[in-house]
């Protein structure tokens, strides 16, 4: 009898397991929201995401709650403040990235279409529902993402490759990649 159902990857921390029972996979229909977590994945591009999470405050915090609008006006100082900010990951790639996200974001919205909407539209609106039994069996990439981070580039985003899609997919609920056995999965596919 397994004592904790959960996901294999949420045991061993308590940030990690109140993110999992609160967060992780529940569908996201809020701009704002989306766009934190496309900045958050970003930058946890070759760490774990366990370091996010603990300088997820501090991000909201020097990204003026993930504003799209302030942040597409950042500046040079604005670079040189988050570069010096040692509560983010100081990767001037990465904050280049998430300053150029928020500029293709406002671009999205002048053209008549939310992030929300743009994003949604590859699933009908409707999170896709995995079965999966194991964390072997869960991928890294799909045909979909793949086809998203194509999009994504096209409409101007970086650091959007097909595994951050995927894993910005599973956060914000577009799939439902909790396991059979997570009581979770149950929860999340009705």
């Amino acid at each position: 009898m397994n004592e904790n159902p959960r996901c294999p990857w949420s045991h061993g921390s308590e940030l990690y397991q109140q993110y999992h029972d609160s967060e992780w996979g529940v569908p996201l229909r809020e701009d704002r929201g989306q766009f934190e977590f496309l900045i958050l994945e970003g930058a946890q591009a070759g760490l774990s995401w366990i370091t996010i999470l603990k300088k997820r405050d501090n991000y909201r915090r020097a990204f003026d709650q993930f504003d799209a609008e302030r942040i597409a006006a950042y500046d040079d100082k604005d670079r040189a403040r988050l570069l010096a900010d040692a509560g983010i990951v100081r990767n001037r790639l990465k904050i280049d990235a998430a300053i150029s996200n928020a500029r293709a974001c406002l671009r999205l919205r002048d053209s008549g279409t939310s992030l929300d909407e743009f994003l949604w539209r590859y699933v009908d609106g409707k999170p896709i529902v995995n079965r999966f039994r194991t964390m072997g069996d869960v991928p890294a990439t799909t045909e979909l993402s793949d086809r998203i981070s194509r999009d994504l580039k096209k409409a101007g985003f970086r650091f959007v490759g097909s595994t951050i899609v995927y894993s910005f997919m599973q956060a914000t609920g577009m799939v439902n990649d909790h396991l059979l056995s997570c009581p979770r999965h149950a929860e999340l596919s009705v």
